[in-house]
């Protein structure tokens, strides 16, 4: 039986969860790397990442490098006497890094690797209405999300899951599978297999401006994915068009309905305290959705206080 001196790395609320299972399981963790504290809300003070705020409730010693090959940082790192680095929603790491401790640096990422490499694995599953995804942990090496696969997890989406509950399954599911990915490193027991080569997969790409902007033009489905799979953060968005004004919302919820009409696409009807907006061959109904400096809101309370004229659309 191995004596595991573990660093942990990660940032997010993702993250914390792993943390959390393996302190849980009495297992060394001989400090925590996080991300530098940054400004945010209104005043822009600076905020911990999640991982740092659980950290500091544990005790455990916190280093918060800006520059991860920096020397001074090594050697911190290397004070330490790990033998195990466990990363978790974190950055990509310098060789001098990952290649430090005795018994490697293992990853979770959440998706059934090599599908889905990349920074925004979760939503991409629901926005491409993929019926399964996972969690998988893996060696990592010189690129990103390529190394060889310790151990996996499938994980059912449903249809009406969205990214947010998708996240929260796979924290749990990931948090259980490092626990195990543990144990068989501290028992010497490992067995991977390296990832295919030369095929082509789907990839986890950053979310940007242009890609969660909904096309208005595609059919029911695949509209009510991309909102799903953005929902709650950071939202699918289209442009209201509302009595000669034009403004930015995000919608978060909504249903897809197959029916026959003859509206333009895009035009939105008010039928029976619903928002319904036409799309090919049906509509969204439209649950909940955000205007311009407000909350989010139901479309029933948004309706409350405001009025869509015989114009609205969306594009």
């Amino acid at each position: 039986m191995r004596d595991l001196r573990i660093i942990f790395m990660g940032t997010p609320d993702f993250a914390v969860e792993t943390l959390k299972a393996i302190l849980e399981h009495n297992y060394n963790v001989v400090g925590v790397i996080t991300a530098p504290d940054k400004p945010a809300g209104r005043g822009r003070k600076l905020k911990a990442s999640a991982i740092k705020e659980y950290a500091l409730t544990k005790n455990l010693t916190i280093l918060q490098p800006t520059n991860l090959k920096d020397e001074h940082f090594l050697e911190e790192l290397k004070s330490l006497q790990a033998n195990l680095n466990i990363v978790v929603a974190f950055r990509m790491l310098p060789k001098s890094v990952w290649s430090m401790p005795e018994y490697g640096t293992f990853n979770l990422h959440a998706s059934l690797l090599p599908e889905y490499r990349g920074a925004a694995p979760i939503n991409w599953a629901i926005i491409n209405g993929e019926e399964k995804t996972g969690v998988t942990t893996f060696f990592i090496d010189e690129k990103i999300d390529t190394g060889k696969v310790i151990l996996q997890k499938e994980v059912a989406i449903t249809t009406d899951d969205t990214a947010g509950v998708l996240h929260d399954k796979l924290m749990t599911e990931g948090a259980e599978l490092v626990i195990q990915t543990i144990k068989i490193i501290e028992t010497n027991t490992v067995k991977v297999k390296a990832q295919p080569k030369d095929i082509s997969f789907k990839t986890a790409y950053k979310l940007n401006r242009d890609n969660t902007k909904i096309d208005w033009e595609e059919d029911l489905y695949t509209i009510n994915n991309l909102i799903r799979g953005l929902s709650p953060y950071p939202a699918a968005w289209c442009i209201l068009h509302n009595k000669g004004e034009d403004h930015k919302i995000k919608i978060y919820k909504a249903q897809p309905i197959e029916e026959a009409h003859n509206f333009d696409i895009g035009k939105i009807i008010m039928e029976d305290s619903a928002l319904k907006i036409a799309v090919k061959k049906g509509f969204i109904i439209v649950n909940k959705l955000q205007l311009p400096g407000k909350k989010a809101m139901d479309s029933k309370a948004l309706l409350n206080g405001y009025t869509f004229y015989r114009d609205a659309r969306v594009s």
